[in-house]
């Protein structure tokens, strides 16, 4: 019953949330940032299946915001962000104390990097805490890419994590999720052996929190993807059909 609940939710709020088209003129903000040719030569590489370009685009990110990167893994996003938020804006890439302490060595990098940048600050906390890092000041976006799945089973408590995202951001301000897509219908029941999450659910918890479900986009969609394997099988690594949702905290 609760899984027929949450899918009549997610198809009346996509029904009423716009699936945006990328054919909006690119900023030269974020074109130049992703054409930065101080990025890592294996971060250039992803850019083909993970359109950094186009995310940074439906987010709305304006040069001067002021943003935070969940789970920010190796700094993928946290990179182009920096600069495309340019000197007047700045970054907080953080990673979850067990990924920052489980992969130590890339978390580390992570603060280097952050370290040699004046518009960066690294730390590392429980995503439900992270608040208590970025001061005062309210934050004009929030991005969480391919983590929310791992929310579901590393004992996060995702009520209180989304109540913190939203009392971080500034009235207005975006929360934007991409995930990989698991079968309509199957809920948090693969977020651990498939490494998948329903969109379903991801929307209910979200705007339980008290967001509005701003837009979708169909950007990293993949026909193709069965959504009944891993991510991490070769056959369709990096390819996945995912999900790009953009929240938003109302006026």
């Amino acid at each position: 019953m609760r899984r027929l609940f949450i899918a009549s939710v997610a198809v009346a709020a996509l029904a009423a949330a716009p699936v945006l088209a990328q054919d909006d003129p690119m900023p030269a903000s974020i074109e130049s940032a992703v054409a930065d040719e101080t990025r890592p030569e294996a971060d250039r590489q992803l850019d083909a299946n993970r359109h950094p370009a186009e995310v940074l685009l439906f987010a709305g990110l304006e040069p001067g915001w002021r943003v935070v990167d969940l789970a920010a893994g190796a700094g993928y996003y946290s990179r182009v962000l920096s600069t495309a938020v340019g000197s007047d804006g700045h970054v907080y890439t953080m990673n979850p104390s067990w990924v920052a302490e489980r992969f130590a060595e890339t978390d580390a990098g992570l603060a280097a990097f952050a370290g040699a940048r004046p518009n960066m600050t690294h730390f590392s906390s429980t995503i439900e805490t992270f608040g208590t890092n970025v001061g005062d000041a309210s934050l004009d976006a929030a991005f969480m890419v391919l983590f929310y799945h791992d929310t579901g089973w590393d004992g996060t408590d995702r009520a209180a994590m989304n109540t913190e995202i939203f009392d971080s951001l500034r009235p207005g301000g975006v929360f934007v999720v991409i995930d990989h897509h698991a079968v309509a219908g199957a809920g948090l029941d693969v977020v651990e052996s498939l490494h998948r999450i329903d969109e379903a659910s991801v929307i209910e918890e979200v705007t339980a929190a008290g967001f509005e479900l701003d837009a979708s986009s169909e950007m990293l969609a993949n026909a193709e993807d069965s959504r009944e394997i891993s991510p991490f099988d070769p056959s369709i690594r990096r390819q996945t059909d995912r999900f790009v949702l953009r929240f938003r905290k109302p006026d």
